[in-house]
């Protein structure tokens, strides 16, 4: 019996040990830190032999195959030895890939992932389809291959996922964007990052699709080096020759496989970035077959997604917006884009290689002030305090919110948009929204 070892037993591990011990596979799994309840739960229930706070050794070099939580480095020392004596590591998604033939929906890009997944998801569902909502949001897609049977899967996926996928097929692969994210995990070397991202497209076949957005600089500079396969569907604010879906007068113009237009001010997200989700959404659910009649109206009535530019309260003629998941720099410019009021932004926690040049220009147009929310915030005195606005320190939520309370004047904006990683104060970024929307409602 061919033995598999799971490292990391969240979501994503803990879904692969129970698909691999239904395909009858020795399982182990093995997380340095502690494992939540309900995931021991799950694994005790199938007999599934688990650790936590540490790596023996001796249970996981012993593996044939082993697959990687995707939030542990590619050069943590248990991943180094393994693949030192030739130990195949794969994902979650790469392993439950080889059992299930449903068609996959796929998108990535460094900033509206989440939204489009979401929306896809969506527009699916209102279809009628028998679908899942998988990868970086829903359940893990190697647990419902164990115990669904669904005919699509609409999966987000990061870079992290996709540097493990090696087999796995996109039949749909959308990518929103590059920018500059995560840069701490590809050795400050953005052709890393850029080559993981465009995994995506690996695999693809002369029947499958490529969704991607057309005038991102990065995009069009690397298209040509990947022997792409698929068929290309590009979208575009301005319309050009060849676009999947462009705008114009106002309508958002979605030209094949069906060609069918729709007013932008029915799109139930607003701002450029959101009309960019609402295309790639679009076109996905085309492609698919989707009737058009259906596809307008499941544009018209999402309601979008939680800790991304979400909608609080509004306090003494204060609004206060979440936007935790803006977890890199190029977030918090969509963000401070779709501003239209003057606005108290909230930044700072785990910085990730950030280059703050990109917002400098909005936050000059638009902030009236700034609070660093962060156990090191010398980075952002450096850049910002030149700017000549007022700034806070300071290390909880409440604090921040405090903060922006005092400073906040009526008809201004509070904004959470931190740029970084949450892990230096919170346990993820929902962590931080969830507790932002908590000290908002108690003021």
């Amino acid at each position: 019996m061919a033995r598999i070892v799971i490292l990391g037993a969240g979501e994503s591990g803990t879904g692969a040990a129970v698909l691999a011990q239904k395909k009858g596979f020795d399982t182990f799994v093995s997380d340095m830190s502690l494992i939540k309840d309900k995931y021991k739960q799950m694994l005790d229930e199938r007999g599934i032999q688990w650790e936590e706070g540490r790596h023996t050794e001796e249970l996981i070099l012993n593996a044939d195959e082993v697959i990687k939580s995707p939030g542990i480095p590619n050069d943590a020392p248990m991943i180094l030895k393994l693949k030192a004596q030739g130990t195949p590591i794969i994902s979650e998604i790469e392993f439950a890939g080889r059992y299930t033939d449903a068609k996959m929906i796929c998108i990535t890009g460094s900033n509206g992932k989440t939204t489009t997944t979401s929306l896809i998801y969506h527009i699916f569902k209102k279809a009628g389809l028998n679908v899942g909502l998988a990868g970086n949001i829903g359940q893990s897609l190697a647990y419902q291959v164990a115990e669904c049977d669904f005919d699509y899967y609409v999966i987000e996926l990061s870079s992290f996922q996709l540097d493990n996928m090696y087999k796995f097929h996109a039949n749909i692969a959308v990518l929103m964007n590059i920018t500059p994210d995560h840069l701490d995990r590809y050795n400050y070397q953005m052709q890393n990052y850029v080559d993981a991202k465009f995994r995506i497209i690996q695999n693809q076949t002369d029947d499958d699709a490529f969704v991607f957005w057309n005038d991102d600089p990065i995009i069009q500079k690397e298209l040509h080096k990947y022997g792409i396969h698929g068929r290309y569907f590009p979208f575009a604010e301005k319309k050009e020759n060849g676009l999947a879906a462009f705008s114009e007068e106002n309508k958002v113009c979605f030209t094949r496989p069906i060609a069918f237009n729709m007013e932008q001010e029915e799109l139930a997200l607003t701002g450029t970035h959101n009309l960019f989700n609402s295309m790639a959404a679009g076109i996905s659910a085309n492609i698919a077959g989707i009737r058009k009649e259906c596809i307008r109206e499941a544009l018209k009535d999402f309601k979008g997604v939680e800790h991304r530019l979400e909608k609080v309260a509004r306090v003494r003629g204060v609004d206060y917006i979440n936007d935790s998941k803006a977890t890199n720099v190029n977030s918090c410019w969509y963000a401070l884009q779709s501003m239209r009021t003057k606005t108290i932004l909230i930044l700072g926690g785990k910085d990730k290689g950030n280059d703050y040049n990109e917002i400098a220009g909005l936050v000059k147009e638009k902030c009236t002030g700034l609070i660093f929310l962060g156990l090191h915030n010398e980075k952002l005195h450096a850049f910002f305090d030149g700017f000549g606005l007022p700034t806070a320190d300071v290390q909880s939520m409440k604090d921040a919110v405090d903060a922006a309370y005092r400073m906040a004047q009526p008809g201004e904006t509070v904004l959470l948009s931190p740029c970084c990683a949450s892990f230096d104060l919170f346990k993820s970024y929902e962590d931080r929204g969830d507790q932002f929307k908590e000290c908002v409602r108690n003021l």
